[in-house]
Formats: C-alpha cells, structure tokens, sequence
C-alpha cells in the first residue's frame, strides 16, 4: 500500500490527574528531519519518544509537540509567605525613605514579585512516562491512518497518468509503419532531383540503415517495462517513495529517446503528451512516503 508523507495525528490519555496531549505533523522532506517539544517533566523521554517516531515514520519533515494539562482542582503553586514579608518590609523602609507612599493594594504587588509563587515541582513516575509513550504511539497510529489516506488518493493519480502513458504508447504503432515509407518517398525524391541514375541497391541498404536508427521497438519494450514496474512497486511495497522517483526517471529517459527518434510530427505530438503525464507523476511523487 501506498502511504504518502503528509499526515497529522493526535492522541490523548490521562494519568494522575494529568492528561497528556501529543500532535504530531508531517510533511514532505528526503530524509527524517525532526523537531519536538517536550515539556520538563518528560524530558528524558524525549529521546525514546524521538526514536518511536523516527523509527515508525520513517521519513518526513516531522514535528512532534507534547504538552501536560493538570486535570485536577489541587494547586500546583505554592505561596512563599516569608517572601512576601521581606518584600512587604522592604518595600515599607524604601518609600518611608524615598518619601513616597505604599502599594495600594499590597496582595497583587507582592505576588508579582519573584519567588512569591513558586509551581510544585514534579518527578517523572514510572506511570506517567510509560503513558507517555503510548500517547505517542496512538499519534503515530493517527498519523499514519492519515497517510494511508493520502496515499490512496496519490494511487490513484498514478495510475491514471501511468495507464495514460500507456495508452499513448500504443497509439504510436499505427504510425510507424506509415513513418517508413514517408521517409522512403522523401528520400528517393530527393534522390532523385539529383540525378535519375543510381543504385538501387545500394539506396536500399542505406535506407534499411537509416530506419534502423530510427527504430523504437527497443524504447516501447523500455518504457512498458518501466510501466509495469512502476505499478508493481506502488501496490506491493508501502515505503517506496524514493523507488518510485527513480522509476519515473527511467521512464523519463524512454520518452525523451522516443521523442528524439520521431521525425513525424503526429508521434511528436503523442510524446508531448506523455511527457505532460509524467511531470504529474514527478510533481506527486514527491509526497510519497
């Protein structure tokens, strides 16, 4: 199955009092290239929630946001009282000093002062860290439903550009026999407005040569190939994106030599448009996982 490397995904659970929150984002990129956001508590599960996700992604601009949200009414400051004190003494002596007047209102003043609210500081339980990572795993399960579902949709772009390729590739046929003898007209015309006595054999001869060079049945057994091959790796190999890149090249490579060797602007026309087929599939191909 096709899986493209855009997807988002997101996934809760709650432990302690705590309920754990990760988003994850991923776009295109030729490598993994990862950024996350981890708050304190958790940091030392950053590497192996780096690892989870490297490892089950793959590739992909990726960017991973964990946050913490208390679900509880408990309080997760503490007021210093003594704090409050030194400040409220020393604030007295500086405007008895300075000859100005006191804090109206001494509450708000004073918890905006440092140290005044201090937030309780938290220990990373065994519990919460393993809830952790299974929030993180449910994200990447999101996540990659989501890509399943982009990459159906880049399926089937593929297969209709790659089967429209093929249907051009077939209407080239009828032309190649009509092309051999056009060339074979223009040349014994042309010959022959030189001079009516030549030989004949010898123009034969030069004439199957310069068919030959002209002939394409080793280009359309190519690009069939490539064609069949290109739909092969779509549907039996889920990470194939680079694959797939390199497919659509050779494929590229048959239609330019087709192009190159078609001296009869019907076959040209016919190439064009197999051309405009395959820069669809290049321009989607980069979103493939």
């Amino acid at each position: 199955m096709l899986l493209s490397m855009t997807g988002f995904g997101k996934a809760s659970r709650t432990v302690a009092g705590k309920k754990i929150t990760v988003e994850i984002k991923s776009l295109n990129s030729k490598q993994m290239d990862m950024s996350a956001r981890v708050p304190s508590v958790l940091r030392e599960k950053e590497i192996d929630i780096r690892s989870l996700v490297a490892n089950r992604l793959l590739r992909g601009k990726v960017d991973v946001s964990v946050s913490i949200e208390d679900v509880t009414t408990a309080a997760t400051s503490a007021i210093n009282v003594d704090a409050m004190r030194t400040y409220k003494e020393q604030i007295t002596t500086a405007a008895e000093t300075l000859n100005i007047p006191t804090p109206a209102d001494w509450f708000s003043t004073l918890l905006r002062m440092p140290e005044v609210l201090k937030t309780k500081a938290e220990d990373l339980t065994e519990e919460m860290g393993k809830t952790a990572m299974d929030t993180v795993s449910d994200a990447i399960e999101a996540l990659i439903s989501f890509r399943k579902q982009e990459g159906a949709s880049l399926e089937r772009v593929f297969t209709e550009n790659i089967e429209a390729i093929r249907a051009l590739l077939a209407e080239i046929e009828p032309f190649e026999k009509s092309r051999v003898e056009k060339i074979k007209e223009r040349m014994r015309s042309q010959l022959e407005s030189i001079t009516s006595d030549y030989d004949k054999n010898r123009f034969e001869q030069e004439l199957i040569f310069y068919i030959e060079k002209l002939d394409v049945s080793e280009e359309k057994n190519r690009l069939r190939n490539h064609l069949d091959y290109f739909m092969q790796t779509m549907t039996q190999e889920e990470a194939s994106g680079k694959k797939l890149g390199f497919i659509a090249q050779e494929i590229g490579r048959e239609v330019n030599t087709l192009g190159s060797k078609s001296n009869q602007s019907e076959m040209q026309i016919i190439v064009v448009k197999m051309k405009d087929h395959l820069e669809q599939i290049k321009e989607q191909v980069l979103n493939a996982l």
